[in-house]
C-alpha cells in the first residue's frame, strides 16, 4: 500500500486501492473471529477437563477411595487401641484402689432380657454376735453382656396312641416345613437369607462361620436352601409388586448389575430396577412398599412391561426409557430436584462460583419449605408450595434464562442449567399436586443396600441370581419400610407359607403382620 504523500491523483485508482484494503481488512477480522472462537472453544473444553480432573481426584483422594478407607480404617484401630489402654488403665486403677473418673453412661436399653443373679453372703448368721440376719435392702448393678448364636436341635416327638378295643392308632400329623423333608427350620432360612441380602455376606463366608459352630453346611447346599426359599416366597413378592402398582404415584430408579456371563468368563452389566410405594411424606396411611425387578440389560422395554398396569404419576431422573410411558398419557412425569441441584454441587466443589452457589441458594430455599410441610396433608402441602414456594420457583427459571447467555455454550455451567431448563416442567409439577415430593430420593434410598451388597459380591453368577437378588430385597426393604425387623419377618412368613392358602397370600404381607412381630429402627 502507498504512502499518503505517494496515492495516485486518480480517482478509480484511489477506489480501487481502498476497495483491496476494506477486503484485507474483512479478511483479517474473518480470521480474528475464528481464531476468537476457537480460543473460546479451547477455554470450554480446558475447563471441561479441569473439572473432570476435579472429579477424578475427589474419587481418587474422596471419601470413597481405598487409600483413604485405609487411613480411616488405621486411625480407627488407633483410637481403638487408646480406648482399650484407657479401660486398661481404669481396671488396673480400681484394682489399686485408686479413685478414677465414673463415665457417664447411657442407660442398657429396656427391651433387653435380664437373667438376675443373686449373690447371698456367705455368713448365714450375724460374725458379731451369731444372730439371726434380715434383709436391709440391697444393690444392683447392671453388666452387658454376650451371647453368641448358637444352632439348635429341634426334635419332633409324634408319639402313636393305639386303642385297646379296636386297634385303631392314632397320630398327630407331621409338623409342616418350609422345604418338603428339608433339614433347617423358618428361623435359619431366615437367618441365612438376611445375612446375604441384607447383612450382605456371601454364601460362602456363611459357610465358614457356621463350621467354626461346629455345623457343616456347605455353599452348595446353603445356595440350594436359598432357591427354594425364592421359590416358596414369590408369590408374596408378587403381591408386593400388584400393591405397588396400584398406587398414584410411584418413584422408580435403577441401578447396574454385574453379572457373570455363561462361558465368557466375564461379567455382563445387568439392571436392578425399583420401585417405591411410599406416601407417608403427605400424610398417607397406606402401607409402604418397595417393588425391586431384574432386567439383562437396560432397555426401556422393560420399564414399560413393569408398569404397564400403572397409571399416576412416576417420579424418576431422566432416563431416556422412561419416554414412552410419558407419551402414552396415562403416567406424568415428575423430575428430580435432587438430581438437578447435584450437578451445580459437583461444579461447586471442584471450582466454587458465584453462578453456582446462587443456585445451591434458591434450591436450597426450596428444600427448607418442604422439610416445614412433610407429614402434612396434600391440600395443605400443595397450598404452601402455591403460595411460598411456586414464586421461588418462577424467580429462578427468570434466573436461569438471563444468566444462560452470559455463558460459553460448552461450559459445564451452562450444561447444569440446560438439564434443570430442559425438564422444567417435570421439576416444579410438585408444586400443583401435594402428593407429589420434590425429589426421587425415596427411590435412592432403597437402592444403598444393593449398592453396598455389590461390593461384596463383585457380580451375581446368573440372571437367575439377579432375580433371587431382586426377590428378596424386595422383601427385606418392603419389612424395613413398615418397620419390621426383616429376620423376624421373614421368620415368621416361612414358619407358615408352605400351608398357607394362595388366595389369602396378602394376609402374610408385612403390614398385615406387624403387630405380632418386633419393631426394627431404620438406619439413618
Amino acid at each position: 500500500m502507498p504512502s499518503p504523500t505517494n496515492l495516485p491523483d486518480d480517482i478509480a485508482a484511489l477506489k480501487a486501492m481502498i476497495a483491496e484494503r476494506d477486503a484485507a481488512l474483512a479478511q483479517k477480522e474473518v480470521a480474528v473471529s475464528d481464531l476468537r472462537e476457537q480460543l473460546s472453544t479451547r477455554t470450554a473444553e480446558i475447563e471441561h477437563l479441569k473439572l473432570w480432573i476435579a472429579k477424578l481426584q475427589r474419587m481418587q483422594f474422596g471419601r470413597k477411595s481405598e487409600k483413604l478407607d485405609i487411613q480411616i480404617a488405621q486411625l480407627e484401630l488407633r483410637l481403638e487401641d487408646l480406648q482399650a489402654d484407657e479401660g486398661q488403665s481404669a481396671s488396673a486403677a480400681q484394682r489399686q484402689k485408686r479413685p478414677f473418673r465414673k463415665p457417664q453412661r447411657k442407660p442398657l436399653p429396656p427391651h433387653l432380657p435380664r437373667d438376675e443373679q443373686v449373690h447371698l453372703p456367705v455368713e448365714q448368721a450375724c460374725p458379731a454376735c451369731g444372730g439371726n440376719l434380715k434383709q436391709l435392702g440391697e444393690d444392683v448393678s447392671e453388666q452387658l453382656e454376650y451371647v453368641p448364636a448358637s444352632f439348635r436341635v429341634i426334635r419332633h416327638v409324634r408319639p402313636k396312641l393305639a386303642c385297646s378295643c379296636c386297634d385303631c392308632i392314632v397320630q398327630a400329623a407331621a409338623p409342616s416345613r418350609p422345604i418338603e423333608r428339608g433339614l433347617p427350620g423358618p428361623g435359619l432360612l431366615a437367618h441365612v437369607l438376611v445375612a446375604k441380602f441384607a447383612d450382605h455376606l456371601p454364601l460362602y463366608r456363611q459357610s465358614v462361620i457356621y463350621e467354626r459352630e461346629g455345623v457343616e453346611l456347605s455353599r452348595g447346599l446353603l445356595a440350594d436352601w436359598v432357591g427354594a426359599c425364592s421359590d416358596l416366597l414369590n408369590p408374596l413378592v408378587e403381591a408386593i409388586a400388584r400393591h405397588v402398582r396400584a398406587a398414584g404415584k410411584l418413584h422408580a430408579d435403577d441401578t447396574p448389575l454385574p453379572v457373570l456371563a455363561p462361558g465368557l468368563g466375564k461379567t455382563k452389566t445387568a439392571r436392578l430396577w425399583t420401585y417405591v410405594r411410599d406416601d407417608r411424606p403427605s400424610g398417607s396411611q397406606d402401607p409402604p412398599a418397595v417393588w425391586f425387578a431384574y432386567t439383562p440389560d437396560r432397555k426401556g422395554a422393560h420399564s414399560q412391561q413393569h408398569l404397564k398396569d400403572f397409571s399416576g404419576v412416576l417420579q424418576a431422573d431422566g432416563f431416556a426409557g422412561f419416554n414412552a410411558l410419558y407419551e402414552s398419557g396415562r403416567i406424568q412425569e415428575a423430575a428430580c430436584w435432587a438430581h438437578a441441584r447435584r450437578k451445580f454441587y459437583e461444579l461447586e466443589q471442584a471450582r466454587p462460583s458465584p453462578i453456582t452457589g446462587e443456585a445451591l441458594r434458591r434450591i436450597g430455599a426450596l428444600y427448607a419449605i418442604e422439610e416445614m410441610i412433610r407429614g402434612k396433608p396434600p391440600q395443605e402441602r400443595r397450598r404452601v408450595r402455591q403460595e411460598q414456594a411456586r414464586p421461588l420457583l418462577d424467580a429462578l427459571e427468570g434466573w436461569l434464562r438471563e444468566t444462560l447467555p452470559t455463558l460459553s455454550r460448552k461450559s459445564d455451567t451452562t450444561a447444569a442449567i440446560l438439564y434443570a431448563l430442559n425438564r422444567w416442567p417435570a421439576l416444579t409439577r410438585y408444586s400443583d399436586d401435594g402428593i407429589i415430593e420434590i425429589d426421587n430420593s425415596a427411590a435412592e434410598r432403597s437402592l444403598r443396600g444393593v449398592a453396598l451388597g455389590r461390593k461384596n459380591y463383585l457380580f451375581a453368577g446368573a440372571d437367575s441370581g439377579g432375580e433371587r437378588a431382586a426377590a428378596m430385597y424386595s422383601l427385606i426393604g418392603t419389612a424395613k419400610l413398615n418397620g419390621i425387623d426383616p429376620q423376624a419377618y421373614l421368620h415368621h412368613v416361612l414358619g407358615r407359607i408352605a400351608d398357607h392358602p394362595i388366595n389369602r397370600i396378602d394376609d402374610l404381607l408385612p403390614w398385615n403382620v406387624a403387630g405380632e412381630l418386633p419393631s426394627f429402627a431404620v438406619p439413618a
